[in-house]
């Protein structure tokens, strides 16, 4: 992928030569809907956002907060500290509705209402991440939560805006690589330092802006991560898993029942460097970004216990470099404001076996662009519409290819339209998205030259209505949304060593299509908060990869099918202040979430994560804060064909976080002691969960700071 390529893809977004595509929704500056962890921080100098506590930004559509008729959490300052791990799925892991895929502590990917890949999108500031992680659970995504301002999770129809495969929902982290404001000091200087017991994991990560002749930016970051093997609670292996270890006439097997403690094979080291700038005038704003993403990190060993089954120890050795531009000018007349933001990426990851030689090679190339037009609100009315356009192309090499080379481009057109009528206030969105996939000849995987196009239209729409003077809103929306195969999904064929699978696509697969309704209930006052939402889809033709039962070169086969589908579930969130003494309050909070998901005809979807409540106590204070939180997790026993049960657990998580300058200074120091009891813990929605528990008792040092 070029640059010149890039210009030329922006060019034709710019100036409406027609290719087509759909703009992603950017919420940049949303704050906390009632999220409770969320709610609680305090928006700073250091969080470069001037946005009120109550202002949602949907795309350019800046609203309170309980009008959005999906649910949207934000996690930034003192929240995202203490939340703050090496990857981002673990990093928003106790956010409402979310999980983490948990593949062990070097990538862990965000799974939205127990969607995961594809449907669940995760992007930086609006745009793509530009890695392979929707092709296997095992490749990180190439985003580090150490730069990041804020991180927004929008999910239910609004969702949709970021494209037809965003039906779980959207991960944006939003940071401040390419400037939008001129910091009022000669140098504004951000950073973070920390340290975690649990996998002896060393932190450390800064930034630093300067303005220069009144209207131009300079800014540069970097941040290093370093970790050890993770300790664990107790057993590696699950219960059936160390059974059938023990029973084995190999000693070697035999061994495998007594592993404890330490997770093999989880180490991991990564750093980052950016640079940026942009000038910034009263009319609008133009800059760019370049940045280097580099890590290494082993792959938790999925152990073999049965005969004829093969065991691989793997690391992954990634880098990206990418280069992001963003651009706004107010134009005034019906059509107020337009915005560009676009990336180019250059990726590359190994998985190198134990003996240290590259087994496979992934190479790919991304560009993604888009244009909005932001009308000028008239009346109750207002909108944004705009275009998009996205191609990647990815080339597998190695022993252990399981993908032909392969092209993906998207281009789409969205519109949003929203408008209030007193208490009444709807919003009506659509979008269509043209789809070409193609597949090289290879003859390594049996195939020929492979071509599929798919055309998906996608619309939401609905209202929502104040009751009376109670500050409280109810909404209902429906949804219909279609998502085309990815070349994953269509192309795969052949061993994998980094899931330690056999992976068989199809060639045939047909557009994923789903229609959905979600209810929302939402209020506030004097000292409390709280969120409801209830949701329902049904799917026609719903993508999944199931296990087969059989062997293929030593390693379990997965297939990719087609069926129809149905989820439905719920999440709610509360805070509420209990007392006030002084300038302390004695604030609790709580969040519960459930999905429940059946194939027609064919018992649960695998992986989907069981019912979760999580409660939490908080002292907040001008100086310091203090909570303590319980979280637990039922035992999962819908499971799946050839798919094991998972236990239950709870954890217990303390924190104090210290404020030696007073509430609105952005620098703190957290104490923090998560899992505290060091209990056995593993997730149902992890390929590795009977194989890679999560951490035990962790203890965590951070420090963050601004100049």
């Amino acid at each position: 992928m070029s640059i010149a390529r890039f210009l030329l893809g922006s060019a034709v977004l710019a100036f409406g030569l027609p290719a087509y595509a759909a703009p992603e929704v950017v919420p940049e500056e949303t704050t906390a809907s009632t999220a409770p962890q969320a709610n609680r921080a305090t928006v700073t100098d250091a969080d470069h956002q001037e946005i009120g506590a109550n202002i949602i930004v949907t795309g350019s559509l800046h609203r309170p907060k309980e009008d959005l008729l999906g649910g949207t959490t934000v996690l930034s300052g003192e929240a995202l500290t203490r939340s703050l791990r090496p990857t981002l799925g673990d990093t928003l892991a106790r956010q409402p509705g979310v999980t983490s895929s948990s593949f062990g502590p070097g990538a862990s990917r965000p799974i939205l209402r127990g969607l995961q890949g594809d449907r669940a999108r995760v992007l930086t500031e609006g745009i793509g991440s530009f890695d392979v992680s929707t092709t296997s659970v095992d490749h990180a995504v190439a985003i580090n939560p150490l730069i990041a301002d804020r991180i927004e999770v929008l999910r239910g129809p609004a969702a949709l805006m970021f494209g037809p495969s965003a039906i779980g929902g959207v991960v944006n982290v939003v940071d401040s690589r390419i400037p939008r404001r001129l910091p009022e000091e000669p140098v504004h200087i951000d950073g973070i330092v920390g340290y975690g017991s649990a996998a002896d994991e060393r932190t450390a990560s800064g930034s630093v802006d300067v303005p220069v002749g009144g209207k131009v930016v300079l800014h540069a970051d970097g941040s290093y991560t370093k970790s050890d093997d993770l300790k664990t609670g107790g057993h590696i292996l699950a219960e059936p898993q160390r059974r059938a270890a023990a029973a084995s006439s190999d000693s070697d097997i035999a061994d495998l029942a007594n592993l404890s403690g330490t997770l093999p094979n989880s180490s991991a080291e990564t750093w980052q460097v950016a640079g940026g700038a942009a000038v910034v005038a009263d009319g609008g704003n133009l800059g760019f970004s370049v940045s280097h993403y580099d890590t290494n990190y082993g792959v938790p060993v999925r152990y073999a216990t049965e005969p004829g089954e093969e065991a691989e120890e793997v690391r992954i050795d990634m880098r990206q470099t990418r280069l992001d531009m963003r651009g706004e000018v107010e134009t005034g007349g019906f059509i107020d404001r337009l915005r560009f933001r676009g990336a180019i990426a250059d990726y590359r990851h190994q998985e190198i076996e134990d003996t240290g030689e590259v087994g496979t090679t992934f190479n790919s190339q991304g560009l993604e662009a888009r244009l909005e037009a932001q009308q000028a609100v008239r009346g109750g009315w207002r909108g944004t519409t705009g275009a998009q356009m996205l191609i990647r192309t990815l080339n597998v090499v190695g022993e252990e290819k399981f993908l032909p080379r392969n092209e993906t481009q998207q281009y789409s057109v969205f519109t949003l339209q929203s408008a209030e009528f007193g208490a009444l206030r709807g919003e009506l969105s659509g979008r269509y998205e043209r789809t070409n996939l193609v597949a090289q000849p290879d003859a390594d995987l049996g195939n020929s030259r492979l071509e599929r196009s798919f055309n998906a239209f996608s619309a939401a729409g609905g209202a929502s209505i104040g009751l009376g003077n109670s500050g409280v809103r109810f909404g209902v929306s429906l949804s219909h949304s279609e998502r085309a195969p990815t070349a994953e999904e269509l192309f795969a064929n052949g061993p994998h060593a980094g899931t330690q699978a056999f992976e068989i696509g199809d060639v045939n697969l047909g557009v994923e299509r789903s229609n959905g309704v979600e209810a929302t209930l939402k209020g506030g006052g004097d000292g409390f908060d709280f969120s409801l939402a209830a949701y329902h889809n049904w799917y026609d033709g719903f993508i999944y990869e199931q296990p087969t039962g059989e062997l293929e070169d030593g390693l379990p086969v997965f297939q990719y099918q087609q069926v129809d589908a149905r989820f439905y579930g719920l999440e709610a969130e509360a805070s509420a202040r209990l007392a006030q003494f002084g300038s302390t309050n004695i604030v609790v909070d709580g969040v519960a979430d459930y999905t429940h998901a059946t194939i027609k005809d064919g018992g649960p979807v695998p992986r989907i994560p069981p019912l979760r409540l999580l409660g939490g106590i908080e002292a907040q204070g001008a100086l310091a804060q203090g909570r303590l939180e319980v979280e637990h997790v039922t035992k999962q026993d819908r499971v799946a064909a050839n798919e094991t049960e998972t236990g239950a657990y709870t954890l217990v998580n303390a924190s104090l976080t210290l404020k030696p300058w007073g509430r609105d200074n952005p620098t703190s120091l957290l104490l923090s002691a998560n899992n505290l009891f060091d209990v056995v813990a593993r997730r149902h929605a992890s390929y590795l969960k009977d194989y890679a528990p999560l951490a035990g008792r962790d203890l965590r040092v951070t420090a963050r700071f601004a100049l």
